[in-house]
């Protein structure tokens, strides 16, 4: 899908490998050259793929590739992210291009630049906040160099995998239930990791921060 004041469906669900690799070729160049400020329903846009993915079993992901810079939506960033939080089986990773259209601006300055860096800023922390609310990953490119490594590492993590939960409130009520993710080791303690040379490791934990308990059907 593409968007503007609107969204387009470049390719419908399909099986067809060689109809996605021609949309993915026809996004390419704006990908590589984003557009500077225009009107955009970022919003809506995310609104609508996820209603589309509903209807899709198993797993699945989103790749959002934008400013973040939102202009015509009708929904809010409140509404958005809570929709993003109740949806099931849906993991966004995001791009941030707000440090390519820096990059490209770099140099003009005044106060109009100054509002502009805050606006980036602002939208690419909205980007990282749904990534973060589904398990995902956000990046922040700032040269177009960088994006074809990104989406190799996002595809890389597209393995399969199991995680189970067994939660404190069985309840069928609808509720938004946070998580926590920690790692331990055999004895229930900090997992801490070493290298070779009995460095400490760092790790970072990429999980969602919560879901939507299922709603009972009265």
């Amino acid at each position: 899908m593409t968007f503007d004041m609107k969204t387009h469906i470049e390719v419908d669900f399909t099986q067809d490998k060689r109809q996605i690799q021609e949309a993915l070729n026809s996004l390419a160049m704006s990908v590589a050259m984003p557009a500077a400020f225009s009107e955009t329903n970022v919003f809506d846009a995310l609104y609508e793929s996820l209603d589309r993915l509903d209807r899709i079993e198993g797993r699945k992901y989103i790749i959002l590739i934008a400013s973040g810079v939102d202009t015509m939506s009708k929904l809010t960033f409140d509404k958005i992210l809570a929709r993003v939080k109740t949806a099931q089986n849906v993991t966004i990773y995001t791009i941030s291009t707000g440090g390519l259209m820096e990059e490209m601006n770099e140099g003009r300055g005044g106060m109009m630049g100054g509002m502009r860096d805050m606006t980036y800023l602002q939208a690419a922390n909205e980007m990282h906040a749904f990534a973060s609310a589904t398990g995902g990953m956000s990046f922040q490119p700032k040269f177009t160099g960088e994006l074809p490594d990104m989406v190799k590492g996002i595809t890389r993590i597209f393995a399969p995998s199991i995680t189970g939960v067994s939660p404190q409130q069985p309840e069928a009520d609808g509720t938004y239930r946070k998580l926590r993710v920690v790692l331990v080791d055999e004895e229930g303690q900090p997992l801490h990791m070493q290298d070779k040379k009995k460095k400490q490791l760092k790790y970072d934990i990429i999980a969602r921060d919560g879901y939507r308990a299922k709603q009972e059907v009265e």
